[in-house]
């Protein structure tokens, strides 16, 4: 009887533990939520200690993450970065990368990426922070260590965060399947658009695109005041009004 009941006793204490273990473990890699606090965090990049967002300061920021350095995708995605780095800037935009490898291990690739001529663009500077997260700290925080895959080293993420460090847009690739660069600049360009004037962007939108409005854009006593308010606006449908963008 005795032997039963000890039997039980440390089945249920190794129940509970394991189910902590389950909770902490799917906890400490929670997916930060749109809408929610940029998760903050510190560590050493090939510009040196940073914290991250803070550092950035008033800005937009894209965090992304990778699985390694010295890889054919990763390789290609962060010259293309640095290929687009003045778009970035002008949308006043700060990139930062980061992965579980050490940052001699990224300053070494870094030397490397900056000597490719890929494309036939000519050679590319890389002038963001490679993060070193070999603690794999900021990886959990954004929830990059997807452990069906791998729990040592992330997926191919991307982190859209506003000025105020809120974060706007997410997105997860597979290990194997490399960004689309100008897809991320134009989630960026439709972000601060719509942020800007209270507006909606329609499907396969593009910068200089009309707009979408998310209300009746005018009453009929508004109308009569500004005849030139239906030259503004067009609809397609009943739900769907449009705001005409001056070319």
């Amino acid at each position: 009887m005795k032997t039963s009941v000890l039997k039980t006793s440390a089945l249920t204490v190794l129940a509970v533990v394991l189910f902590m273990g389950s909770s902490f473990s799917q906890s400490s890699s929670k997916i930060p939520l749109i809408g929610s606090t940029a998760p903050s965090f510190s560590a050493n990049s090939t510009n040196g200690k940073i914290k991250f967002p803070d550092d950035f300061g008033k800005n937009w920021k894209i965090l992304f993450s990778h699985p390694q350095d010295f890889t054919p995708v990763c390789s290609s995605e962060l010259i293309e970065l640095a290929h687009l780095q003045g778009e970035f800037d002008k949308l006043g935009v700060k990139l930062a990368i980061i992965s579980t490898d050490n940052v001699e291990t990224h300053n070494l690739w870094k030397a490397h990426l900056e000597e490719i001529d890929y494309q036939g663009r000519g050679t590319q500077k890389i002038n963001f922070p490679i993060i070193d997260d070999q603690s794999k700290d900021g990886s959990k925080l954004y929830g990059m260590l997807h452990e069906p895959v791998s729990s040592n080293k992330d997926v191919r993420g991307v982190f859209i965060i506003d000025p105020n460090n809120v974060v706007q847009a997410i997105n997860f690739y597979p290990m194997q399947v490399g960004r689309n660069m100008d897809e991320i600049v134009r989630m960026v360009e439709a972000l601060q658009t719509v942020t800007a004037s209270k507006v909606l962007t329609p499907a396969n939108w593009e910068k200089g695109d009309d707009v979408m409005v998310p209300y009746y854009p005018y009453t009929k006593e508004q109308l009569a005041e500004n005849p030139a308010l239906k030259d503004e606006y067009y609809s397609m449908g009943n739900r769907m009004w449009f705001k005409k963008i001056e070319k």
